[in-house]
């Protein structure tokens, strides 16, 4: 039918192009849709999360002796980088309780953006479905629908004090449902974004058992896992008994060391599961650029000689981010907002309701907090990002009046952005 469509077009002297139909349900890219109105309106960006600080001085070392070394450019082992996967082996082993198998445990790529594509290539079959916490990254949406499959998504909601992050949880009745016998994984991401939550060890035992049960395999998207505030820790899922065989950890270069165009990532797993993962990437990138898997290497050594003293980037990194967190809360609360206190990560979501804006005059058909988003950006060139975009239909509704913000910036961008949001208090649409 498609191909006779397609012929009928093209006799009727259409000459479009006609996409696959995976595209179907393709639009606008929300990153580029927002990344332009904050270039167009050259906006104070707190809201996309890439670190605008200059990268540590050891990493930028890395890079001068990877450069000079003739075998860090060509080339390298599709699996990883040998220097790169040992070094993750070695990092990851006791964080994990085993010995990690560098050459068959280990698998890197081109960011976790790809580990995250590979994981779901690998396993989804048409018709199939995934169990997604929402809300959550928009790069499952258009992975799943690339291999034919369905997201079931299950809401975090706020209970209690919900002006902490901690505080937003699954209703289990609701999480239990939504599997079913086509459902082949679960994907999570802890620390979370947007809301900033750092699951548990008593709610991924929880999820852990429901997984064994229905006997589906965990795409844990962990990038943000050096960056937990207060005494919070993260915990890994795949390090809980039985846990490890059906789970699929996936960590960035980029979020590690603040280095996100350095497009970086690995996934850890028994082998049954990253031999399938190699067999998507070989197919995609072949290989993540060998000189940037050779410096990651080195960053990764460096940071275990220093690790626990004050000259370690790990120590560093979530106390600063803390701190920038704390005074653009401050800001927030000081005009009337209420912000989410995150676990840890790069975001912290803003309940804008307090404000009393209204956008209905605008009759744009879109969310109240895209109007709000897109006014910030345009009128006080305050670039954030709206939460409903994380959302599924269903529950679109739970994203309210929220933004979300991005702590993960160099102090002058922070203090532009506290300025700006200070100035919003006697702001009327």
């Amino acid at each position: 039918k498609q191909w006779y469509q397609r012929r009928v077009a093209i006799t009727a002297g259409d000459s479009t192009p006609q996409p696959a139909h995976r595209l179907n349900t393709f639009g606008v890219n929300l990153w580029a849709e927002f990344s332009s109105l904050a270039v167009q309106h050259k906006a104070t960006n707190i809201g996309q999360g890439f670190p605008d600080f200059v990268v540590p001085e050891f990493l930028q070392k890395e890079v001068r002796d990877a450069v000079a070394k003739p075998s860090a450019n060509w080339y390298t082992r599709a699996m990883g980088h040998p220097r790169l996967v040992k070094a993750l082996a070695e990092e990851f082993s006791p964080l994990f309780g085993r010995d990690i198998d560098p050459m068959r445990e280990v698998t890197t790529g081109v960011g976790a953006y790809e580990m995250v594509y590979a994981a779901i290539t690998a396993f989804v079959n048409e018709g199939d479905e995934a169990v997604v916490i929402e809300p959550h990254f928009d790069c499952y949406v258009g992975d799943m629908a690339l291999c034919g499959g369905k997201l079931v998504r299950v809401p975090l909601r706020p209970t209690g004090d919900g002006t902490y992050a901690k505080n937003w949880v699954l209703d289990k009745a609701e999480f239990e449902a939504a599997f079913s016998e086509r459902t082949k994984l679960l994907i999570i991401t802890t620390p979370h974004n947007p809301v900033g939550k750092i699951f548990t060890t008593d709610e991924l035992e929880y999820i852990s058992s429901v997984c064994k049960r229905q006997d589906v395999i965990v795409v844990s998207d962990e990038v943000y896992e050096r960056v937990v505030f207060d005494q919070n820790k993260h915990v890994r899922i795949g390090s809980l008994p039985g846990m490890w065989e059906r789970t699929i950890t996936i960590g960035s270069a980029g979020k590690t060391f603040s280095v996100t165009g350095w497009k970086v990532g690995w996934a850890l797993g028994a082998p049954a599961l990253m031999e399938q993962l190699t067999h998507v990437t070989s197919c995609t990138s072949f290989t993540a650029p060998t000189l940037l898997q050779e410096a990651v290497a080195g960053g990764l050594e460096y940071e275990r000689s220093v690790a626990h003293t004050d000259e370690a980037y790990f120590k560093w990194l979530p106390a600063k981010l803390q701190d920038n967190c704390r005074k653009l809360s401050d800001a927030f609360s000081s005009i009337g907002c209420q912000p989410v206190w995150p676990d840890g990560g790069y975001f912290m979501l803003v309940d804008t309701a307090p404000m009393g804006w209204d956008f209905t005059e605008e009759a744009t058909g879109r969310c109240y907090d895209v109007d709000c988003v897109k006014w910030l950006t345009r009128e006080f060139k305050l670039a954030t990002i709206p939460i409903s975009v994380f959302y599924g239909e269903q529950n679109r509704h739970l994203s309210g009046k929220y933004i979300r913000v991005c702590c993960a910036k160099s102090d002058d961008t922070i203090e532009k952005a506290c300025q700006i949001i200070k100035s919003l208090k006697s702001k009327k649409i």
